[in-house]
């Protein structure tokens, strides 16, 4: 049996956590923020929890299916209800708009934050049989970019746009393979790789915007990213 720290570590994918902070940093640097730690921390802490939400909400939905296709899961195996994993999904997307109306940049990032929450119950609640569920997926990560450069500046800059876009097709990419991992016990491996690598976007977007130093900081969660998911399974 799984502890209870485990079992809620599992639920919410934390082994990918770090490639949610360099979206962060690159979101700020797209729209001219400075890479102040008193900015990064309570938008990468704000995002985190709605990541962490996400993946919660995303069990809680298809713990159904995941009975039958992945029953080792924890609602189907047992460790938890979904029950459970609803309340605490609901309430981190809570908690994290709540810090983002109290964070740097208010009250923008907040609405960003609502348009984020948005995404994820859509993706959450239609996935399965919605076509353009990659899209929506990648919308996801396209909202941390822009939350995180709303705390910036009220006016997104053309850059904010272009990086989006990048990370818009990347995550299309990376959630139509997910799609079959299922079915080929090869490509959890790979999934797990293109996770991870959204921290080199990340790291490249901060290169380009001229943050060689915040460059090296995100290429770095590429390793850790993978380190974690040797520990946590990151899908």
């Amino acid at each position: 049996m799984s502890s209870p720290l485990r079992t809620a570590l599992r639920l919410g994918r934390v082994s990918n956590l770090p490639t949610v902070w360099t979206n962060v940093m690159a979101g700020l640097a797209l729209n001219g923020g400075a890479l102040e730690p008193w900015v990064i921390l309570p938008l990468g802490l704000a995002t985190s929890l709605f990541y962490v939400a996400g993946m919660y909400l995303n069990d809680a939905f298809d713990w159904r299916w995941d009975a039958q296709h992945r029953p080792e899961r924890p609602i189907p195996s047992g460790e938890i209800s979904a029950r459970a994993v609803f309340a605490a999904g609901f309430a981190m997307m809570a908690a994290g708009l709540g810090l983002l109306a109290l964070g740097p940049g208010r009250p923008m990032p907040f609405f960003g934050g609502l348009g984020l929450a948005a995404c994820i119950l859509i993706y959450d609640i239609s996935h399965k049989k919605n076509p353009l569920a990659p899209v929506v997926m990648g919308l996801c990560r396209v909202a941390v970019y822009v939350i995180a450069g709303l705390a910036a500046s009220a006016q997104l800059a053309t850059a904010v746009y272009l990086g989006a876009g990048l990370q818009l097709a990347y995550l299309i990419a990376l959630t139509l393979i997910a799609r079959h991992e299922h079915k080929n016990p090869k490509l959890p491996r790979l999934v797990g790789q293109m996770i991870a690598g959204i921290s080199l976007l990340d790291a490249a977007v901060l290169l380009v915007m001229g943050h060689p130093v915040g460059a090296a900081i995100a290429a770095a969660g590429f390793p850790l990213t993978r380190l974690f998911q040797r520990r946590i399974a990151g899908t």
